[in-house]
């Protein structure tokens, strides 16, 4: 008898870990700011399409990746390959985050240096596209 329950807790034990450990992941990652708002934790590595339209739809579209670091609500996007328009390193994207996603956005364009861009992020915070809206839209999505 103490083994059939010795084994049911064991079973039950190892059954909630599981269904813990799989919520946990699919739960967006968030950050609390001293101000008690609550943000999304961009903090990581991104996949990033960059897009380009009208009259840069010449330049085709361009796959890279960037690291994202944040401090508080504020994030910088630095690009950590090659792309041949610029190099590994370069700050790509800098914005501010609140409570309802991104607040505001800017892109580096090496044609015309920072500009600003419509950003929207999703609600489990693993995609950001944002729009120049002169050419270029940038899609985001956490890896």
């Amino acid at each position: 008898m103490v083994k059939r329950i010795f084994l049911f807790l064991i079973i039950l034990s190892a059954t909630s870990t599981f269904i813990c450990t799989a919520y946990s992941q699919t739960e967006k990652t968030t950050v609390t700011l001293p101000s008690g708002e609550v943000v999304c934790d961009l903090n990581g590595e991104w996949n990033v399409l960059y897009a380009h339209y009208g009259p840069m739809q010449w330049v085709g579209d361009i796959k890279s990746m960037v690291k994202i670091t944040q401090q508080g609500n504020m994030f910088v996007a630095t690009s950590l390959i090659d792309t041949g328009f610029t190099p590994a390193g370069t700050e790509k994207i800098r914005g501010e985050l609140d409570k309802d996603g991104i607040k505001n956005v800017r892109y580096y364009r090496p044609d015309i240096g920072w500009t600003d861009a419509k950003g929207e992020m999703s609600k489990n915070c693993n995609k950001i596209v944002c729009d120049d809206g002169k050419g270029v839209k940038t899609i985001l999505e956490r890896k």
